[in-house]
């Protein structure tokens, strides 16, 4: 595991039992990780609208000195990262025009390059794992979230994993939750407005026992503290929505990936879904 990830897995670890003053801190760490190393703490104070003591005391609950050994370890960790990160550039900004297209097009491959760059690796093969092992996979999310749900679900059908997103039925998302059984897995996407219904959903399903990913876009999501793998994804957009782009790339290398595992099963299921199609050509 990174140093990065030791550290926000530390506060995570202990989210749901700080105090609210400590959440509002934890919350401040874990979306502005890369500025902590500048602040000292009467700037974090200001900046978290707290006490210079519950900075330390917030430190120390999460298994620190205080403030200054975990702001070294937060710097140490992201000098690590800046080494070992690279930078993808997609298109050759000079040979564009500049208009909407190419503004909605620069900051999607943003999105997609910063997301690839920043996820996780151990907790995206985490969650492979966490979907080939599951008896079923079952999908959540509304909006927008609900069509990317969709989208994943009929992806692993298609390569033999037996899955289903949630709909609404005569059971609500967190209803649902109840009925899933020990070795089921639900992923769930969750992203600004977040859904107060999706996030019931994961808080039962994780209460039951039941192994949850989320797909959100920061690691401060509600669902994240709730989850056992967080994958995050940017969904930056120019109007007041998310933009889905960088969360397609993630939905079809999470397929892909569990394909690349399971060549066999993968391979006899779409056999299958091809006959199927032939067969329906030949009728029509």
């Amino acid at each position: 595991m990174s140093r990065y990830k030791e550290v926000k897995s530390k506060i995570q670890k202990q989210y749901d039992k700080l105090p609210k003053n400590h959440k509002r801190i934890a919350d401040y760490f874990i979306e502005n990780f890369d500025r902590i190393p500048f602040l000292n703490l009467k700037e974090l104070s200001e900046a978290t609208q707290s006490s210079v003591a519950s900075i330390v005391r917030f430190s120390q609950r999460i298994g620190f000195t205080g403030y200054s050994d975990l702001r070294d370890e937060i710097g140490a960790s992201l000098q690590n990262q800046l080494i070992n990160k690279e930078i993808f550039t997609l298109f050759d900004k000079k040979e564009l025009k500049k208009d909407t297209l190419s503004d909605v097009a620069e900051l999607d491959i943003k999105n997609i390059n910063d997301t690839v760059i920043n996820m996780d690796r151990a907790s995206f093969r985490k969650a492979i794992d966490l979907i080939r092992k599951a008896d079923r996979v079952y999908t959540a999310g509304l909006g927008i979230s609900f069509l990317l749900a969709e989208i994943l679900a009929y992806q692993l059908i298609q390569i033999g994993i037996d899955s289903e997103p949630l709909r609404h039925t005569w059971l609500s998302f967190p209803e649902h939750a109840w009925y899933m059984k020990k070795n089921d897995l639900l992923i769930a996407f969750s992203f600004p407005p977040y859904s107060r219904e999706t996030i019931l959903t994961v808080k039962q399903a994780h209460q039951k026992g039941i192994k949850v990913i989320s797909v959100t876009n920061k690691d401060s999501a509600p669902v994240a503290h709730h989850s056992n793998v967080s994958l995050i994804v940017k969904s930056d957009n120019l109007l007041y929505t998310n933009s889905f782009a960088a969360i397609s790339v993630l939905i079809n290398a999470i397929a892909t990936e569990c394909a690349l595992k399971d060549k066999e099963r993968a391979k006899l299921t779409l056999g299958i879904f091809n006959e199927i199609n032939e067969d329906q050509d030949q009728i029509l």
